[in-house]
C-alpha cells in the first residue's frame, strides 16, 4: 500500500463517505483509494464545481466534505469554491496533489500553501511516509473539530512511498463545551429583564431547534434566523422567518422593536441585521457561539457567551421564569407571498414574484433548495418555503455568482429523499452550466430554475439609475431551455404562469431526467438590492 492509498483509506475510516473531484494524474490514486474503501466518488466537470458540491454536501448532511484535485491548475480552478467554504467555516478537506520537492521547474508548481492561507483555509501537508497517518488525522481534526476548510497537500513523491507504520487511526469524541455558569446566569438575567426578546439563530444553531424553542417558549421570545439557517423554525407559530435583507415587513418591524436580541450561533453581521438597522438603539445585544473570535466580531455586544448553542439554551432555560415576553398576541401569516404587490408581468415576461409563488404552489413540500447569487436571489429564498434547515443551502459568504448549481448537487446527494431545486440567474447559471452534465449523469430528479433577465441584473439596477452605459452587462436573449435539452435534460420555457403546467406534467412523470426551467422574468431591482450594495 502506498501513502496515496493510506490517505484515502484513512479518510474513509474516519467517516468520509463522499469525495467530489476532477481526477488528473496527481490525484488519481488517492481518489481511487477512497472509492475502493467505500466512499462514493462524484465526478464534477470543473474543480470549482467539485469544491462547491463538497461544501453543499457538508452543510446539508452535517458530515465532512471532501474534494480531490490535481496539483497546480486543479487547485487554482477550485479556489473560488474553496474560498466560499473557508469563509463559511465548512468542515471540508481538499485533497490537493502537489509537485515533488525536487520538481522546482514543474509547470504545475505553485505555492499551494500560500494559496490556501490567502483565502482563509488551513494549509496542511503529508510530510512523509512515516508521518502520513498522523498528518491525515491532524487535518481531519482541524476540519471537523475546528470547523475549518483544510487544504491537505500531497506531494507526488510522498504519495508513491510505501514504508510507513500500519497503525489504524483512533479518535476520541470531541467534547462539546457547555457555557460557564456565570455566563449562563448573566444571559438568564438579560432575558428576565427583557419585555420584547428576539432570538436570531444562525448556522451554529442548526440541530438546536428543540432547546431554542423550549427557552423561547419560557421567556416569550420571537424566533428568526440568518439566511443560512433558513428553515430552522419552519412551522413554529412564533417564527418571523429570515432576518436581514430577505426579512418581511412584519419581521423588520418586530425585530427592530426588540429590547433584547440574542444571536445563537449567528454573527449578527451587516446582512443579518441590515447594517445594524434591525437593532434598536436601546436594545441589549447578546451572542452565543462556540468560537471566541466570533463574539463581537461584526458589531459591539453587551454580553458574549462561549459555548454550544443547544447546551447553553438548555442551561439558561433552567434559570428563567415563564413570561409572556413578546407574545402578547398571535402572529399573522407574515410570509412574503402574503404581502401584496403589483404584478408587472408583460406579454412575454413573468414577474419573478409571480413565478416564485407559482413554483412554491406546485413543487412538493419535501424539498431541498439551493440558491445562487445575483439580483434574483431574494425571490426563491423568500417565496419558496423549506421544510427545515436542511432544506435550504446558501453558499453566499463570498458573494460569487456561479455556485448555485453545484451547491444543489451536493445538497441533493446529502438529502436523496427530497426533491432538489437549484435557483440560479442566467449569469451564474450559464457560468456553471457544465455541471448540468453532472446532474444528468447522476440521474438526479432536479428542477433547475433560471431566473433569466438576459443581464447581470445587480449591476444593471445599481448603475443604471445613474445614467451609466450598460452595454457591458446586457446580453441578447438566450434559449437556455434548448441548452438544457442538449445536455439531456427535460426543459420548458416560462413566460406566463400557465407555462408552469409543464412543471406539473414533469412532476407527475418518472422524473428520470432533470427539468430545466428557462423563466423569462421581468427586469427590475429586487427589494433587498439597495441594502446589499451598501456593503460595497
Amino acid at each position: 500500500m502506498t501513502v496515496a492509498e493510506l490517505v484515502g483509506r484513512t479518510l474513509v475510516e474516519l467517516g468520509a463517505d463522499h469525495v467530489f473531484g476532477v481526477v488528473g494524474s496527481g490525484n488519481f490514486h488517492v481518489t481511487n483509494a477512497m472509492a475502493a474503501a467505500g466512499a462514493r466518488f462524484v465526478a464534477a466537470r470543473h474543480e470549482s464545481g467539485a469544491a462547491t458540491m463538497a461544501d453543499g454536501y457538508a452543510r446539508t448532511s452535517g458530515r465532512l466534505g471532501v474534494v480531490s484535485v490535481h496539483q497546480g491548475c486543479g487547485l487554482t480552478n477550485a479556489m473560488t469554491g474553496i474560498t466560499e467554504a473557508a469563509k463559511s467555516r465548512t468542515p471540508m478537506i481538499v485533497l490537493a496533489a502537489d509537485t515533488a520537492a525536487a520538481a522546482v521547474r514543474s509547470n504545475f508548481r505553485v505555492d499551494q500553501d500560500a494559496l490556501a492561507v490567502a483565502v482563509g483555509a488551513i494549509s496542511e501537508r503529508v510530510f512523509s511516509a512515516a508521518s502520513a497517518m498522523d498528518d491525515v488525522v491532524r487535518a481531519y481534526r482541524t476540519a471537523v473539530e475546528g470547523r475549518r476548510t483544510v487544504v491537505l497537500n500531497l506531494p507526488l513523491d510522498v504519495q508513491a512511498a510505501e514504508d510507513f507504520p500500519s497503525v489504524r487511526p483512533k479518535l476520541l469524541a470531541a467534547q462539546v463545551p457547555s457555557p460557564d455558569p456565570t455566563a449562563a446566569q448573566a444571559l438568564a438575567k438579560a432575558i428576565a429583564a427583557a419585555q420584547r426578546p428576539v432570538f436570531v439563530a444562525g448556522r451554529g444553531a442548526r440541530g438546536a431547534r428543540k432547546e431554542l424553542e423550549l427557552l423561547a417558549d419560557r421567556c416569550g421570545a420571537l424566533l428568526a434566523t440568518s439566511a443560512v439557517a433558513n428553515g430552522l423554525f419552519a412551522g413554529n407559530p412564533w417564527s418571523l422567518g429570515i432576518s436581514g435583507g430577505f426579512a418581511t415587513p412584519q419581521a423588520v418591524e418586530l425585530i427592530s422593536g426588540a429590547d433584547l436580541v440574542v444571536g445563537w450561533g449567528a454573527g449578527l453581521n451587516m446582512w443579518t441585521m441590515r447594517h445594524g438597522a434591525l437593532i434598536a438603539a436601546d436594545a441589549t445585544v447578546v451572542q452565543v457561539d462556540l468560537d471566541a473570535d466570533a463574539l463581537g466580531a461584526h458589531r459591539p455586544i453587551d454580553l458574549g457567551v462561549l459555548g454550544d448553542v443547544a447546551r447553553t439554551a438548555d442551561a439558561v432555560a433552567k434559570l428563567v421564569e415563564e413570561s409572556i415576553g413578546y407574545r402578547e398576541k398571535s402572529l399573522p401569516d407574515g410570509r412574503w407571498r402574503e404581502v401584496s404587490y403589483e404584478d408587472v408581468s408583460t406579454v412575454d415576461r413573468i414577474d419573478p414574484r409571480t413565478l416564485s409563488i407559482g413554483l412554491d404552489e406546485r413543487l412538493p413540500v419535501d424539498r431541498v433548495l439551493a440558491v445562487d447569487s445575483g439580483n434574483f436571489m431574494g425571490y426563491p429564498s423568500a417565496y419558496l418555503a423549506v421544510p427545515d434547515e436542511r432544506g435550504f443551502c446558501f453558499t453566499q459568504a463570498y458573494q460569487s455568482i456561479g455556485l448555485g448549481l453545484a451547491t444543489a448537487i451536493g445538497a441533493a446527494l446529502a438529502e436523496p429523499s427530497r426533491l432538489p431545486i437549484a435557483a440560479v440567474g442566467d449569469g451564474g447559471g450559464l457560468m456553471s452550466i457544465a455541471e448540468l452534465d453532472t446532474v444528468v449523469r447522476l440521474r438526479l430528479p432536479m428542477v433547475v430554475v433560471f431566473y433569466n433577465d438576459e443581464a447581470y441584473g445587480a449591476e444593471v439596477h445599481h448603475f443604471g439609475p445613474h445614467g451609466h452605459n450598460l452595454d457591458t452587462v446586457l446580453f441578447p436573449e438566450t434559449d437556455i431551455a434548448a441548452m438544457g435539452r442538449g445536455f439531456g435534460a427535460d426543459a420548458i420555457t416560462v413566460r406566463a404562469l400557465s407555462d408552469l403546467d409543464g412543471l406539473t406534467d414533469w412532476l407527475a412523470g418518472p422524473r428520470d431526467r432533470p427539468l430545466v426551467i428557462d423563466a423569462k422574468v421581468t427586469s427590475g431591482p429586487s427589494w433587498w438590492l439597495e441594502e446589499a450594495f451598501r456593503g460595497h
